[in-house]
């Protein structure tokens, strides 16, 4: 197994009004090159601790513990700007990404602190844009366009730096749901086509829905590892978590636990048809 992120034995604690807090505890977790994880968790469960873990934002607090980034130890510091550019990150709210007046200037900043030459800048600049759709607003004023616009604008930023990681806070937390649609769209193409490491960040269930692998954490612990198909039909677990579960998933279960026999591993709406068809022995239409 190709892993680009490493995390070994990693927790991570501050200290508050005094007292000791751990936020992740003894965490074990491999992130695979190319793959697309999704990190699901209750507010408060260390979920953005851990992202900020993985870039060298943070640094593990336990003297065994490490991250590694492409088998670069985060601790190291002479390694902070070659682990920045393996690993890029968007945040919650786009605003305190966005650093210039002008959409394109903006998008320049990460390459031009890179140290590429204005022209080499140039071109990732352009062609960050039109990999979000945002190419025709490159001369416009970032804080006039929507909420969907800025985000994609930070995604550009980030992209225009040529990680090998993107690692994405909630970024549609704060979104429409138009605008939460457009940026999966770009962070599942960035995956699927330019073979881009995701790591997403997110308590929307369609969100998960859409990666290769859910980890589940609660209380700075991974209880639960898998498929998106594999966390949703335990709903027990879910629940446990204080986490909403989906839909078609609630549906399934409570057919079941009504005394139909049912499978419950649908996650998709027509999955879920087909499973309800198949159990009432009906014919797909």
């Amino acid at each position: 197994m190709d892993n680009l992120i490493e995390i070994k034995n990693v927790s991570f604690s501050f200290d508050a009004e005094g007292e000791k807090r751990d936020i992740i505890k003894n965490l074990n977790l491999n992130i695979e090159r190319s793959s697309f994880t999704v990190i699901l968790g209750h507010n408060g469960s260390g979920k953005s601790t851990l992202a900020k873990l993985m870039n060298g934002l943070y640094k593990p607090t336990n003297a065994d513990g490490s991250v590694l980034v492409d088998g670069i130890d985060t601790k190291d510091e002479t390694s902070e700007i070659e682990i920045r550019r393996k690993v890029g990150m968007v945040f919650q709210n786009p605003d305190n990404q966005l650093v210039a007046s002008i959409v394109e200037d903006d998008v320049a900043f990460g390459p031009e602190n890179l140290g590429l030459t204005p022209e080499k800048s140039r071109e990732r600049v352009d062609e960050a844009l039109k990999a979000v759709g945002m190419y025709e607003f490159r001369k416009s004023t970032p804080h006039h366009l929507s909420g969907g616009q800025k985000q994609r604008i930070a995604i550009a930023g980030i992209i225009a730096m040529r990680p090998e990681c993107l690692i994405l806070d909630e970024p549609t937390a704060m979104l429409d749901p138009k605008g939460r649609a457009e940026v999966m769209s770009i962070i599942t193409r960035f995956n699927r086509e330019n073979g881009m490491t995701i790591v997403l960040i997110t308590h929307f269930m369609e969100e998960a829905e859409l990666a290769d692998r859910v980890v589940l954490l609660s209380d700075g612990e991974i209880i639960s590892d898998g498929t998106p198909k594999e966390i949703f039909s335990d709903i027990k677990t879910l629940k446990s978590t204080g986490l909403d579960v989906p839909q078609t998933t609630e549906l399934l279960y409570q057919l079941k636990k009504n005394g139909i026999d049912i499978d419950t591993d649908a996650i998709s709406v027509k999955e879920t048809a087909a499973r309800i068809s198949a159990a009432l022995h009906l014919e797909e239409s």
